[in-house]
């Protein structure tokens, strides 16, 4: 016997039908070692489920002028802003962990976003990705977003396109897989995510671009310099491949 992920799910832990999809929808519940992605799917009603516990945000760093934070993966980060108080500098995904800055003071706000606007912010990322990386490259696929429903999905396209550059160096290589270290000059959305998987090194768990599904998206905001602020977030536990 089958029934919606999310209503099995509610039953087993007893909870509200809402509570048990937005775990769902969070990234949260896990079938063995298998993500469950959509809470509308059909599963049968006899499934076991796992349900992964949300990490909290460490602050990293903290003055007059800004808050530094460690996002933890499955975390919006308009959460973390509305937890704070503070307004966010950037965004990061959902499933993407790390250095996420939110801004105090508004005279240091703009001089922050115009540091933004000019390229002029270093901001480096670690990802694991499938296929075997052996060399760095650069990629300046030129990327059009298209937004609908509230959602966001970036594609290649050199007529309408944003111009837009990344700078991919290998790690280390596990199997089949390579930790990269990613460093944009642009910050198009999901920039990372969509010129790794036109390169043919999809992040893992990145489904939307054609990562395998993983735990979580294998993405992480490892080091941002702003100004004369350099701030780095050490990897959490579930970024390991073993």
């Amino acid at each position: 016997m089958k029934d919606k992920a999310y209503k099995v799910l509610a039953q087993q832990l007893g909870i509200s039908n809402k509570k048990a999809k937005e775990l769902i929808d969070r990234g949260l519940v896990y079938v063995g070692d298998r993500k469950v992605e959509i809470a509308r799917g059909e599963i049968d009603t006899k499934t076991k489920f796992r349900v992964k516990q949300v990490e909290k945000p460490e602050v990293l760093f903290e003055d007059e002028q800004i808050l530094a934070v460690n996002k933890p993966a499955h975390i919006t980060s308009e959460e973390i802003k509305k937890d704070s108080g503070y307004d966010l500098l950037h965004r990061l995904d959902k499933e993407t962990s790390g250095v996420l800055l939110l801004v105090k003071d508004k005279d240091f706000r703009k001089k922050a976003i115009n540091e933004f606007k000019n390229q002029k912010v270093y901001k480096e990322y670690t990802a694991w990705v499938e296929g075997i990386l052996a060399e760095p490259m650069e990629i300046d696929y030129p990327i059009l977003t298209v937004k609908k429903g509230g959602k966001a999905k970036s594609h290649i396209s050199k007529s309408k396109g944003l111009p837009a550059h990344t700078y991919v160096e290998p790690l280390e290589i596990h199997g089949k897989k390579t930790k990269v270290k990613a460093v944009i000059k642009t910050g198009r959305t999901h920039q990372i995510r969509v010129h790794l998987a036109r390169a043919g090194y999809p992040i893992l768990g990145d489904t939307l671009y054609g990562g395998k599904p993983w735990s979580r998206m294998m993405l992480h905001s490892k080091r941002i310099k702003l100004l004369n602020y350099d701030i780095e977030a050490p990897e959490p536990k579930d970024f390991e491949i073993r």
